[in-house]
């Protein structure tokens, strides 16, 4: 199947064969051509399988063809969960609608507000948002939601974990009831499925992976280690193995920070990426990583969701997720575009709740290693970091008392179910 095949136009074929694409990819030809008929859709595709162009090349095609060119309101919404993934989605858009008359402009916090407030004022047709800065303009009237014709919720399985549910629902309201809905997550669980029950209109499902697998091209393993020579163990392996880009996911903002830290006093250079750190310190470390001045880029699972990381060769779990599905999430950031990667997971005692509840997710059974003088503490407890948090699957939590607070108040008063994430809440 060809680009050609699937109805797009010759200005959007055009940018797709400059971008070097000949064939789509399985979301892409299943996605676009409902998308085209303006049908609702909700799909689930793992990072890395060109979801992007999956809504994007439909969207710039449907807004095409009836262009404003006079007075231009925002017509089509992208939503996002991060700064990261906004970035990525608009440069997206703007390659795909260079040979096309239509303007789009991108708004997230941590940045000034004024230029982009200026380019809305301007006039754009598309608008790739975080919700935080969204309400923060529409809230001070510099834009309005009121001839809104597409949305579209890109990972927003992230966006519900995040806590985002009250300011989607906020943002809803200010748009026309009667628009298209585009829905992509990593996986269709039950928060998603109520989710897309309250905003699609008869939607077209898609999806190109069976629910909650791994990507075959990964090859994974465990190492089990004592929980105090974790540090020592993932330098070792690092400098032995001579990676020069490996991306290493720890649990906390704090954990990123002095992990790297100690991989620098090893003379591995390496930078962290979180919540805490400001855009401009986000995006030179990401931009450090790319080019290979930096080879380790250690991130907690929110500020990782949507780095764009072409042909990345590792990923390193330091400390395994507690929730089952941010495994999948992680490890399918390698392994890409046919290319085949490596996920190692250190897992101590203490994480062994957390692996057991992995394993029956993904339906196998890890690769165990130990490597002499890094063995496990035979007398270390078992019991999870947080007792009771391993499972798994998300369970269904109330959302009734979120208030736009970087923890939601759902999560402090329930403790017993879900951990408190220590996320970046500034968008």
């Amino acid at each position: 199947m060809s680009f050609h095949s699937l109805g797009l136009s010759e200005a959007l074929l055009k940018a797709v064969s400059k971008k070097g694409y000949t064939t789509p990819s399985p979301i892409q030809q299943k996605a676009i051509p409902p998308i085209l008929e303006g049908k609702d859709i909700l799909a689930s595709a793992q990072t890395g399988t060109g979801k992007t162009a999956g809504f994007t090349l439909p969207l710039l095609q449907l807004l095409s063809e009836n262009s404003k060119e006079k007075f231009r309101p925002i017509r089509a919404l992208i939503l996002t969960p991060t700064r990261e993934l906004a970035a990525q989605v608009y440069a997206n858009v703007k390659e795909y609608s260079e040979f096309l008359n239509l303007r789009s402009a991108v708004i997230f916090g941590g940045v000034n507000q004024k230029p982009q407030a200026a380019t809305i004022r301007q006039g754009i047709d598309i608008l790739v948002a975080t919700p935080g800065r969204l309400l923060d303009l529409q809230n001070q009237g510099l834009l309005s939601l009121k001839r809104v014709e597409i949305l579209v919720l890109d990972e927003a399985d992230r966006m519900l974990d995040m806590g985002f549910l009250r300011d989607i629902e906020r943002i809803m309201n200010m748009m026309p009831e009667k628009r298209q809905n585009l829905m992509f997550s990593a996986t269709f669980s039950k928060d998603i499925k109520k989710l897309a029950h309250g905003i699609l209109k008869h939607p077209v499902q898609v999806e190109v992976t069976p629910e909650n697998t791994t990507v075959d091209a990964i090859n994974q393993k465990v190492y089990r280690v004592a929980k105090g020579l974790k540090t020592d163990l993932i330098i070792k392996l690092i400098l032995e193995g001579n990676w020069k880009q490996v991306l290493v996911f720890t649990r906390t903002k704090h954990g990123a920070n002095k992990l790297c830290e100690k991989m620098g006093k090893a003379g591995i250079k390496a930078a962290a990426i979180h919540g805490n750190k400001s855009q401009g310190a986000r995006t030179k470390a990401l931009a450090g990583f790319k080019s290979g001045n930096v080879s380790v880029l250690v991130a907690t699972d929110i500020a990782a969701r949507g780095l764009d990381i072409p042909l990345l060769p590792h990923v390193i779990n330091f400390e395994l997720p507690n929730i089952s599905e941010d495994y999948v999430h992680r490890i399918g950031r390698t392994g890409r575009a046919g290319a085949s990667g490596e996920a190692l997971s250190l897992v101590s005692a203490d994480e062994t709740t957390f692996l057991r509840d992995i394993e029956t997710l993904i339906e196998m059974k890890l690769p165990v290693e130990i490597v002499e003088g890094f063995e496990p503490d035979p007398n270390a407890s078992t019991v999870p970091i947080k007792p009771g948090q391993g499972r798994q699957h998300r369970s269904p939590r109330n959302t009734s008392n979120n208030s736009g607070n970087s923890n939601r108040s759902s999560n402090r008063n329930n403790k017993s179910r879900r951990p408190k994430r220590n996320n970046d809440r500034r968008n």
